[in-house]
């Protein structure tokens, strides 16, 4: 099932922001849990409750997203008319609350999807679940296959998993998003980011450099101030390469599909991992944007990921 862009959706940046803006989410019904870390911090999971014995899919969301995202609000409503159940897991200080530690989240954070999904698989399995699945979307896709590749065969407590419009290469990502028209999607980001980074500071005071952080202007500048040092790296450059999820594809032992769009202007198609494990199915069709692939005649749906992504997950029982 490849995807053909609607004759309406023309380029990379309409593919991207009209389905994320424009397209009717549809209605879901979530459960929250809110579990307690290991670091004495807390993360809020947003669950759609179905039969017990049927299959269950775990999503992580990207950059400053959360269980309302139109990824999320499509995936969830699709796989509750197939009588799955699901959950949303919102990384730190997403779920409209910020978070207790020092800590926020960032896209090589396989550490913190293990606890979640060795906590969360055997707790669905218990419930009854017949197979248990992952997914990750833009910075949620990069950390789940930094996870998959480091974990290797103990990534095995999950079936199957996909990564849409993953940033796969963070150098080459982060670059792009930091000229041109590019810079929009920039601003958006740092505009919620400098306000969590100002409540952190009153949580703690002397965290990171106030003044830096409002000065920085685009990701690379921020991600040096606040992302890489709060996270255990050095710098930006550090963070880039160590977690950028390419350099781990051909560690996968769980079946799983990489689907980036050759338009994505988050992350330009030369850098697309040509090479990964035989587990791993990289998927590039030539249209979509970034977490876009809206279908049908105006004003479009949301329905060919959703579908796209359970396709794959069912051939993998």
């Amino acid at each position: 099932m490849s995807y053909t862009a609607p004759w309406w959706l023309p380029g990379g940046h309409v593919q991207t922001i009209y389905p994320a803006k424009c397209i009717i989410k549809p209605d879901v019904a979530y459960r929250r849990e809110r579990w307690h870390t290991p670091d004495q911090d807390f993360i809020d999971l947003d669950f759609v409750d179905g039969p017990s014995n049927a299959p269950f899919i775990v999503l992580f969301h990207g950059l400053e997203g959360s269980s309302d995202s139109h990824y999320a609000r499509a995936l969830m409503a699709y796989i509750k008319t197939l009588g799955w159940s699901g959950a949303v897991v919102h990384f730190r200080g997403c779920s409209g609350e910020i978070n207790h530690a020092p800590r926020f989240y960032h896209s090589g954070d396989a550490i913190e999807i293990d606890w979640i999904l060795h906590r969360l698989a055997p707790l669905m399995r218990t419930r009854g679940a017949t197979h248990i699945y992952a997914a990750g979307v833009s910075l949620g896709g990069n950390a789940l296959l930094r996870w998959l590749g480091e974990s290797q065969h103990r990534a095995e407590i999950i079936d199957a998993a996909c990564a849409v419009s993953a940033p796969l290469d963070l150098s080459g990502g982060g670059a792009a998003l930091s000229r041109g028209f590019n810079m929009v999607y920039t601003k958006v980001f740092l505009k919620t980011l400098r306000l969590k980074s100002q409540a952190k500071l009153l949580q703690f005071p002397g965290l990171f450099d106030l003044e830096a952080m409002l000065r920085s202007k685009d990701l690379y500048a921020f991600d040096n101030v606040v992302t890489a040092p709060l996270h255990g790296y050095r710098d930006t450059e550090d963070y880039w390469m160590r977690a950028s999820a390419r350099y781990v594809l051909p560690d996968i032992t769980v079946p799983t599909l990489v689907l980036n769009a050759r338009n994505d202007p988050f992350l330009p198609q030369q850098y697309l991992p040509t090479h990964a494990s035989s587990a791993v199915t990289l998927e590039y069709p030539a249209e979509g944007g970034h977490v876009g692939f809206a279908t049908g005649p105006f004003p479009g749906r949301l329905n060919w990921l959703p579908q796209r992504i359970v396709k794959f997950l069912q051939g993998h029982h």
